[in-house]
């Protein structure tokens, strides 16, 4: 086997990253040293690695700034409507790599580096990643920032800056353990304070209702500082900003206690305020009704809307005064999307601010808020849907609630108006769900307060309206769309995969970075030798890449030439990491039993993290490990199946997985997964997927051409049919042996000798209360897989579905997704025009 071009090697080959001026490298080398010396060590005689990344990163900064600057001066002078897209969460990872991509200046950067004899990939290894989110929603999140820049939108992400992100997880004798993730520790230098901009948001007290309005009094006040970040576009010189709340206390926060001798607490205290913004919740696909989260919700809602407001009013570069006072204009000016139903407090809380503030009559205020706001629905899982108590409500945010019981009785006034006598639609309809605790239902308040609904894949879209939103879209067919997820193929493709985008290039030239689309050309090299081999040799060096690695972090040996079958997403039963366990023990149990045979080579790699609160996924978690200790120690099976867990999968992990992979396990129960994104990363990076006919993958199929895919399994009509009939795991379990015998291996010890009945649980679960049917499709899943690895021993027949994956890829960039929502949604129009550069003259 060759061995793999050195890095910096193979980042010289590299046309699609730019050139490297000899001016440039020359600047950028004196501007390194510039930050080196006098932002970065200052009066310390010897610099860190660290250091030497803040001085690359400060220097890369500072080839944003007069963009970012000139970007914003241009959204005032052309006054367009603002997109507002609100987020609980922003899954970024790492800045700086992505930064030099998206401004072509990767090569420049390598070389000058390289020069001061530096390793530039050991340097970004420095950067911390910024997990603010927990998978899916918060990097679809971060996908669509880098989008909305590319597409010259005037656009603003907005969200909490967590001092703890998502918990760094460390597998301890095979168990889950969570760290903190202090990613601020070192300071992070792509982010710029704004206390000139702070607001306060207000909780507690009480309402007082006067002739002239209602008055929300008594309250506690939180201060909510900006953190502005760049977010560069792809090499149109447009940066938009993505601003981060942090929570600090008022200064006089309590301090009257100090007359009493409470100052020492008084100050002690501050910490409370300052919790809002501590740390993200880190459950995915789980609605966990805590009072902080509550505040967090709100906290980010009240501080954007107050933004949002000031810029409406405001609309010159550096001008305070106000020049906007007809409200009525809103909506021609500011479009806000709710990413879920988090910010869904921004409903009520526009009203607040119409009503209360600006003294607009309910009407008028209504029609404003509504066709201003926008919801993105993201699951159709029951315990993820967000419904709060109203007594927490009453406690927290007493004015809201009321606001929410006035657009509650005005909404069911006009369905009692329609359906005439039809009590239960009304209860099914209510934003106020009775019985036991009353609880405001969020999803209802959405779909009430905004004039569009989607869903994130055309699957998901058709069961949200034939079954969780039934009622409202019989009532409002017109508010529910489809916008089919998408990635952003400048961080999936060309920064993740530099030599599966320089064997495009060659093909196809480099416009497809910015018109995924033209991927469709590759159509016509699918019988190409040449071409054939490029793409598969690109593989293997990642491979090779990828599985030294693993072996530097996992002290495991790997062979490169067997298939890496990888399932990386956050842990939940409805993603079925159970029915990849049962399909390596049953391979495992053939090949014991024939170990002579020729078997297919096969690296199973699972990764993600599950919830500190969540039982049965940190078990899923031991059962992975338990799997890999044995079957990693077998004489017998040798280096035939390897069993891996990918420790802490986060972005950056991620980034180098997927350009490795050969096999994408997307195996959720059929019409559980929304849409995924990670199945498209996969498509995107030369993988082939097996997956059930679930979210994006209908589409993927569809795209790809199904022969490309390898699918199974219940379709969404067969799981419904299953559920009418009633599942029953026991009669899976007595007609297949091969399930039985491994059921009966997890619940014998056999993979817990030292705790025999440490899975008992897991197959109680699966023999019992299994909600996502994982036997049922047991037997079309093994099947399916003895198809993959057949087509795997035929390399030349793998590679040719992989160029129809990676052809069929256009529509799954989220540039896609951008212009659809930027089109139908929020009405303004994408362009691919450039800003002139900073150093142009206008």
């Amino acid at each position: 086997m060759s061995k793999p071009l050195s890095d910096h090697d193979r980042r010289k080959q590299i046309s699609v990253r730019g050139l490297a001026g000899i001016e440039n490298v020359a600047e950028l080398k004196q501007n390194f040293n510039r930050h080196l010396h006098f932002t970065v060590v200052k009066d310390r005689n010897v610099a860190t690695k660290r250091d030497y990344y803040f001085a690359l990163a400060h220097t890369v900064r500072e080839r944003l700034i007069g963009r970012w600057i000139r970007t914003q001066q241009h959204y005032y002078e052309k006054d367009p409507k603002r997109v507002y897209y609100i987020s609980l969460e922003f899954y970024m990872g790492r800045t700086l790599q992505n930064t030099m991509v998206n401004l072509a200046l990767e090569n420049a950067c390598d070389e000058a580096t390289y020069q001061l004899g530096l390793d530039m990939e050991e340097l970004e290894d420095m950067e911390e990643d910024a997990g603010l989110g927990n998978g899916g929603l918060g990097r679809l999140a971060a996908c669509f920032l880098d989008s909305m820049a590319s597409l010259g939108l005037a656009a603003y992400g907005y969200g909490i800056r967590y001092e703890f992100g998502i918990f760094n997880q460390k597998i301890v004798n095979g168990w889950q353990v969570e760290e903190a993730d202090d990613w601020l520790r070192y300071g992070n230098p792509w982010e710029k304070a704004h206390p000139e901009y702070m607001r306060p948001v207000h909780f507690y007290g009480r309402t007082e209702h006067h002739p002239d309005g209602v008055k929300w009094v008594d309250t506690q006040v939180v201060l909510a500082l900006p953190y502005d970040t760049p977010v560069p576009g792809y090499r149109n010189n447009v940066v938009n900003t993505m601003r981060l709340w942090s929570a600090k206390a008022p200064c006089e926060f309590n301090l009257k206690d100090f007359n009493i001798g409470g100052y020492i607490q008084a100050v002690l205290d501050r910490n409370l305020a300052e919790n809002i913004s501590r740390v993200l919740y880190p459950n995915d696909n789980f609605f966990e009704g805590k009072e902080l989260r509550l505040k967090q919700e709100y906290f980010v809602v009240s501080a954007t809307l107050q933004d949002i407001i000031r810029r409406f009013k405001v609309s010159k570069f550096g001008s305070r005064e106000i020049a906007r006072t007809d409200f009525s204009k809103l909506p021609d000016k500011v479009a806000i999307q709710l990413n879920d139903t988090h910010p869904a407090m921004a409903i009520p809380e526009l009203m607040r601010v119409l009503v209360d503030e600006e003294k607009l009559d309910w009407d008028k205020a209504w029609d404003i808020c509504l066709r201003t706001c926008a919801y993105t629905n993201h699951t159709v899982l029951p315990e993820a849907l967000e419904r709060w108590p109203v007594d927490l409500f009453a406690h927290l945010l007493p004015r809201h609630l009321e606001i929410v019981y006035e657009i509650n009785r005005r909404h069911l006034e006009v369905i009692a108006a329609k359906y005439p006598g039809d009590v239960d639609r009304l209860r099914r309809m209510s934003l106020i769900e009775e019985g036991g605790q009353k609880r405001i239902n969020m999803a209802h308040l959405c779909i009430v307060g905004s004039h569009a609904v989607n869903g994130v894949a055309q699957i998901h879209s058709d069961i949200l309206k034939a079954t969780v939103f039934k009622d409202f879209y019989e009532m409002e067919p017109h508010k529910f769309q489809n916008k089919t997820n998408g990635i952003t193929p400048r961080r999936w493709l060309v920064m993740c995969n530099p030599g599966l985008a320089e064997v495009i290039a060659e093909r196809i030239g480099e416009d497809f970075i910015r018109d995924l689309d033209q991927l469709q050309s590759l159509r016509d090299y699918v019988n190409d030798e040449a071409f054939i081999r490029d793409i598969a040799k690109v593989k293997q060096e990642n491979k090779l890449k990828f599985a030294v690695h693993l072996e530097e972090h996992y002290k495991v040996k790997i062979n490169p030439n067997s298939m890496f079958d990888i399932q990386v997403k956050r842990i939940h039963e409805y993603k079925r990491q159970l029915l990849n366990c049962l399909h390596i023990i049953t391979y495992y149990n053939r090949i014991k039993k024939e170990p002579n045979k020729q078997w297919t080579p096969r690296t199973v790699m699972i990764g993600g993290k599950a919830a500190p609160g969540y039982h049965t996924a940190k078990m899923i978690i031991r059962l992975i490990t338990a799997i890999g200790e044995v079957v990693n120690n077998d004489p017998v099976v040798g280096d035939r199946l390897k069993v891996i867990f990918l420790e802490n999968y986060r972005v950056t992990l991620a980034e180098k997985a997927i350009p490795a992979a050969d096999l994408s396990e997307q195996i959720s129960t059929a019409g559980t997964e929304a849409s995924g994104t990670g199945n498209m990363k996969f498509m995107l990076n030369g993988a082939l997927t097996i997956g059930t006919m679930d979210g994006a993958n209908v589409e993927m199929a569809e795209e790809a051409g199904e022969d490309n895919l390898f699918i199974f399994g219940m379709r969404v009509d067969d799981v419904d049919a299953l559920d009418v009939k009633g599942y029953h795991a026991e009669e899976y379990y007595n007609h297949l042996p091969e399930l039985k015998q491994a059921i009966d291996q997890i619940a014998g010890g056999f993979f817990s000798p030292k705790q025999p009945d440490l899975f008992k649980e897991i197959v109680n679960m699966l023999m019992h209360h299994d909600r996502f049917k994982v036997f049922a499709d047991y037997e079309d899943y093994i099947k399916c897989q003895e198809k993959v690895n057949a087509l795997y021993k035929d390399p030349k027949e793998w590679t040719k579905k992989v160029i129809y994956n990676i052809a069929g890829c256009g529509k799954f960039s989220s540039d896609r997704t951008i212009a659809q929502y930027a089109r139908e949604i929020w009405g303004v129009e994408p362009t691919l025009e450039k800003l002139p550069a900073p150093d142009d003259n206008q």
